[in-house]
């Protein structure tokens, strides 16, 4: 865990600017661009881009990945340009919280595996490329996004420590019980064989 030699006001106004990027609802913007509908009617009614992916429009779901990737990872490497690792964990925590609860979408957003991953890619890339490895692999093997990012998200803790970064230990820990509290409905219907999978359309 870092040390705390940011200012109170400053951390906040840290955590401010991570909420609010982290809270662009890009997978709902780009389904209304591109004329794909209202995700909030489509498969799981999800903003990420697993549900995007279940409209058929590949471009449209890599897109919606590759941005809220990338709302993680500039909140932290704005963060670290600018100021000390407390305020860039601070506002790595923030913009996760941001995508799962936005203010715009009356606190109802994603799953949070793809700025959770792009967090963790710009905050220690070693851990993050290792977490997408473990997505990848977990995905594939059970065919399931679910599965991968709770495999990914279980590996990230234990990769932090062995990875030598275990500065971020607490904040990995608090991104992982995030995306376990966003997944618990899927977890349920795991346990049940009934969670959708890759691709499949809603």
């Amino acid at each position: 865990m870092p040390l705390i030699d940011t200012a109170l006001p400053l951390l906040l106004a840290w955590a401010v600017f991570g909420y609010l990027l982290g809270s662009i609802p890009f997978g709902m913007v780009i389904a209304r661009v591109m004329g794909l509908g209202n995700l909030r009617d489509i498969g799981s009614g999800n903003i990420g881009a697993t549900n995007v992916l279940r409209t058929g429009n590949k471009a449209a779901a890599a897109l919606t990945l590759l941005l809220d990737a990338g709302k993680g990872a500039v909140a932290v490497l704005i963060a670290r340009a600018l100021a000390s690792e407390d305020a860039v964990q601070i506002a790595a925590l923030a913009a996760m919280i941001g995508h799962c609860y936005p203010v715009w979408l009356r606190f109802a957003g994603g799953k949070g595996v793809a700025t959770f991953l792009g967090i963790l890619i710009a905050l220690a890339w070693p851990v993050g490329l290792a977490c997408c490895v473990v997505w990848l692999i977990a995905a594939a093997v059970s065919r399931t996004s679910s599965m991968g990012a709770l495999a990914a998200a279980s590996a990230s803790t234990f990769l932090m420590l062995f990875l030598g970064y275990g500065y971020a230990i607490v904040l990995g820990m608090l991104l992982t019980l995030l995306i376990f509290w966003r997944h618990r409905a899927n977890i349920a219907r795991l346990r049940a064989g009934t969670e959708p999978r890759i691709g499949q359309k809603g």
